[in-house]
């Protein structure tokens, strides 16, 4: 088989095609800049996953603005005041310094009264088709990889994550379950609406962003919230895989994931830092395309320790040619320039699928 491109490779391994190598792919510039790496390594030896939308949502009635802010320990901050029909919503967000990763300090939502507020905000949103984000990012990444074109993350995560904080969450699932479940039914229209562009839009896979770990979300609210619309959008993309972005612990949700139409596993973190491994991914689901993230503490190890674990995961599941190692978890600062050359050179050892 002649050497391909890592778009292509990328798409074989989405397609079910038979592909040259197992593609070693990163999300873009998240261990460094792309071009850094590239000087490192070689342009054709990592490929890139661009996040794109194919909607986006207006807000006519809402207004968002914003204020810097500085903590007492000197780090950076931001306070976006986001104002709806009802009242205004705050959130404040301070960012570490290596990354530039935020954390939530205050979430919009605190009291049982915001859920009024936000679906003030919510009721406002209009979603609306725009491929323009997805032709640039064809444009700009050409051979070196794909535009990762995601739809929100379904409700029960959106709230923790972007709008209220777990433990609030479920306190307010027990004092005000309607004002919750008012946001939740609002939160599956627009996650209908977006669906429905993604389905028809001109791309081979679509991803759930859902950031999912099953100490936190549990069997229950996963059959709940996730599994309904992962099944919808399934049934409306046919044979174009959805994945769903699973980085944590799955070992609990096995039965549900074999019910959810999912056919992609986007940033599977197996052992050791997470429960599920390669293995037990493409035995478990013989039609599951598996992007396992390579384990984020083993970028600690010295290079015979980083390529024994690459090998590894390459003998359980890469000659199903269902395999792609990426990139999709944050990596210790600078430790990219012992990891990645000794995950490619067990790449390349292990040879074609």
């Amino acid at each position: 088989m002649a050497e391909m491109t890592m778009r292509e490779r990328l798409l074989a391994v989405v397609r079910g095609e038979p592909v040259d190598r197992v593609p070693f792919v990163q999300y873009e510039n998240l261990a460094a800049p792309n071009e850094e790496i590239w000087k490192v390594i070689g342009r054709g030896q990592l490929g890139l996953l661009r996040w794109t939308r194919v909607h986006r949502v207006e807000h006519p009635n809402c207004r968002t603005r914003t204020e810097d802010l500085v903590d007492e320990d000197g780090r950076r901050g931001l306070r976006t005041i986001l104002e709806t029909p009802r009242g205004a919503l705050i959130e404040e967000r301070f960012f570490e310094p290596t990354y530039g990763t935020g954390w939530i300090k205050r979430h919009f939502v605190r009291e049982p009264a915001d859920y009024d507020l936000l679906l003030a905000y919510l009721e406002d949103g209009r979603v609306v088709e725009d491929l323009e984000p997805l032709a640039r990012a064809r444009q700009e990444l050409g051979d070196d990889g794909l535009p990762l074109v995601a739809v929100e993350r379904s409700p029960y995560q959106q709230l923790w994550v972007q709008w209220v904080g777990i433990e609030d969450l479920a306190a307010h699932l027990v004092d005000c379950p309607e004002r919750v479940q008012a946001c939740v039914a609002a939160l599956e229209r627009e996650e209908r609406r977006i669906c429905a562009i993604a389905a028809r839009a001109p791309i081979d896979f679509i991803d759930f962003p859902d950031n999912i770990t099953a100490p936190v979300i549990g069997v229950a609210n996963f059959r709940r919230y996730c599994l309904p619309l992962y099944r919808e959008l399934a049934g409306m993309m046919g044979e174009r895989p959805v994945f769903v972005h699973m980085d944590g612990d799955l070992k609990p949700l096995w039965s549900a994931i074999d019910e959810s139409g999912v056919l992609g596993l986007d940033s599977l973190s197996p052992p050791p830092d997470n429960d599920t491994s390669a293995g037990d991914a493409v035995s478990r689901w013989p039609r599951m395309r598996v992007w396992v993230n390579f384990p984020s503490s083993v970028h600690l190890q010295d290079d015979a320790g980083v390529y024994a674990r690459a090998a590894a995961i390459l003998a359980e599941a890469g000659h199903t040619g269902r395999l792609q190692i990426q990139i999709s978890e944050n990596v210790p600062p600078d430790r990219w320039r012992t990891s990645f050359p000794a995950i490619l050179r067990a790449i390349r050892d292990f040879g074609r699928p």
